[in-house]
């Protein structure tokens, strides 16, 4: 424990002489509070996978604690100045500790467009991160179309959108990140972060979740069928489904249906995809 702190200490003492400033068009909010940063960091269940993704690294609060466990880590991020640090303050202490996690590759990339066939071979991989809010919920939706390679996603979002993800029907905050997310993962809101823990703070709090990957995640319908279906709907969330969905031509049998007298908050996740299978086959 006490060599832990050591590392802490030396660790804050080299980030005041070479801090990374936080950049607004990139959306940072760097994390201090190393508390939180272990939680999120034990967020990683670890199970079925020994590689992780770390998008948005930073200053390498959370890294750290993703460093602990025994996992390939591939810190990514855009920010070349995060990139920098990293490498003389983590890779290269790394290299020369007893650390458990069994490789360590610092990569300066853009998420959003990188091929992550490149990374891990063909090996199952788990991402994780305190993810810019400007593209929170375009990571979710890449990790959606690599979803037979990534058996779990944990991480922070802006509370608002990480309650969406995980939201119920019949609420107002559920809608298509909802719907799609939990046709492939369960999804669980696991806590709360204020504003007051990051540097610069944001304007509004932040919400950590876990997605775990269903064991059955391959749809019986058409899965570019579900995702009209569902931004359809939700496109005039305020009409029943028999007006929202009129512009994909439905059969006189679907319209008779009585779930299409439903507002889509109203349907759960299985009823989305039954009705898609339906649509699909007539």
């Amino acid at each position: 424990m006490a060599k832990h702190k050591k590392y802490k200490e030396d660790n804050s003492s080299r980030s005041e002489k070479t801090a990374v400033k936080a950049k607004k068009h990139l959306g940072q909010h760097f994390l201090k509070d190393e508390n939180i940063a272990r939680k999120i960091g034990d967020t990683l269940t670890q199970t079925g996978y020994t590689n992780v993704i770390e998008i948005g690294p930073g200053m390498g609060v959370l890294t750290k604690y993703i460093l602990e466990k025994e996992l390939n880590v591939v810190a990514m991020d855009l920010d070349n100045e995060s990139i920098e640090y990293l490498n003389t303050t983590f890779r290269l202490e790394h290299a020369a500790s007893e650390r458990k996690s069994i490789s360590f590759q610092v990569l300066e990339a853009d998420f959003l467009r990188y091929n992550l066939d490149t990374l891990f071979s063909e090996e199952q991989f788990a991402i994780t991160g305190n993810f810019p809010y400007n593209i929170s919920s375009q990571i979710v939706f890449k990790t959606l179309e690599h979803r037979d390679r990534i058996p779990e996603f944990t991480g922070m979002f802006q509370k608002e959108v990480a309650q969406r993800i995980c939201e119920k029907p019949g609420s107002k905050a559920y809608g298509i990140l909802s719907v799609l997310t939990q046709a492939f993962y369960d999804a669980e809101y696991l806590f709360t972060v204020p504003p007051g823990v990051f540097n610069p703070p944001p304007k509004v709090d932040s919400g950590v979740l876990r997605l775990i990957r269903k064991k059955e995640y391959s749809l019986p319908c058409s899965e570019k069928l579900l995702f009209t279906v569902v931004k359809t709907a939700f496109g005039q969330r305020r009409k029943t489904l028999r007006n929202s969905l009129k512009t994909l031509q439905l059969t006189d049998t679907i319209k008779a249906l009585d779930i299409l007298n439903k507002r889509p908050e109203q349907l759960s996740v299985e009823e989305f995809i039954e009705l898609t299978l339906l649509i699909e086959k007539s």
